[in-house]
């Protein structure tokens, strides 16, 4: 599977040091691991924490030919505090080289030549309105490309009308057990459920697959007007960082590769909470400790 990818690259800055991320890139890197092609569309500042964010991107097995060099702008950052439970709260600083993100038609034919199977876009990036036009772009120049949303509202920014949109161009979504309710309340979308919140969406706006994440509960993963809930799996969580973006690549792997709901969504678990039992946001994983996590 070939995937492009637009959004943020930034550093995570906890109380005992700093580490790439930017779920976009977390996203990149986790699809990687997976054994897919990947290629991610952002821009980082003309300062150490970019030019250490392009050195780890290559370490990660992520190519760096598609991220642009600002020069009038700071790579991108992002304070993470960590509560009781090891959820993450955000202060996101803005504005940052993400915000800059440009494509001209050269680079849009070369998108348009990779043949991608899907783009993927979150919410964040797109409140910036050339971001929104180059996303725009994107869709236009690989017309034959699915469309794959992670919601990932983060405080102060996102708007209903934002969402909205994004939620009508992709024709599958991912949220959060939370995200989902207050996306409910801006779409008048039935939300008993996370099984009826997917089938209204669906409905809605087109969606082909979906998913809500309910943390250590699980997920619901409906694909094409059948649903199926898996159970979480228990670890002990070092923090939930990138957690989510990990969930993101297995749920896409598995609906690119035909599985049912019941069989993508525990892969998926396995994945977030592998993720979520080590620090940082890509830790080292294997496909032969996934396998282990699901006897």
């Amino acid at each position: 599977m070939k995937i492009v990818a637009i959004g943020e690259i930034l550093w995570d800055v906890f109380p005992d040091g700093e580490r790439l991320g930017g779920a976009p890139l977390n996203f990149a890197a986790h699809a990687a691991r997976l054994g897919h092609e990947v290629i991610l569309v952002s821009a980082v500042g003309d300062d150490p924490r970019g030019y250490q964010a392009l050195r780890e991107m290559k370490r990660l097995g992520l190519t760096t030919d598609w991220i642009r060099t600002v020069f009038d702008m700071p790579t991108g950052e992002v304070t993470v505090r960590l509560d009781e439970a090891g959820q993450p709260h955000f202060t996101i600083h803005r504005p940052a080289a993400y915000d800059r993100v440009a494509l001209d038609q050269g680079t849009l034919g070369r998108l348009a030549a990779a043949r991608p199977d899907w783009i993927a876009f979150g919410t964040l990036h797109q409140m910036e309105e050339t971001v929104r036009a180059a996303t725009r772009a994107i869709f236009e120049a690989c017309g034959s490309a699915r469309r794959f949303y992670d919601v990932n509202l983060r405080p102060g920014s996102y708007t209903p009308e934002l969402v909205k949109e994004l939620l009508a161009a992709a024709d599958a979504v991912k949220l959060s057990e939370a995200e989902a309710a207050e996306v409910a309340a801006m779409a008048g979308l039935e939300s008993g459920s996370p099984e009826a919140f997917c089938a209204a969406g669906a409905e809605r706006f087109g969606w082909k697959a979906a998913c809500v994440t309910r943390g250590a509960a699980g997920s619901v993963v409906w694909i094409e007007g059948r649903a199926a809930e898996a159970q979480g799996y228990r670890v002990e969580v070092a923090d939930a960082v990138g957690a989510g973006d990990a969930y993101a690549a297995a749920f896409l792997h598995g609906l690119e590769a035909g599985w049912p709901a019941a069989q993508v969504a525990d892969f998926a678990n396995r994945v977030g909470a592998l993720v979520a039992s080590r620090p940082g946001a890509i830790p080292k994983w294997s496909l032969e400790e996934l396998e282990q996590l699901g006897r």
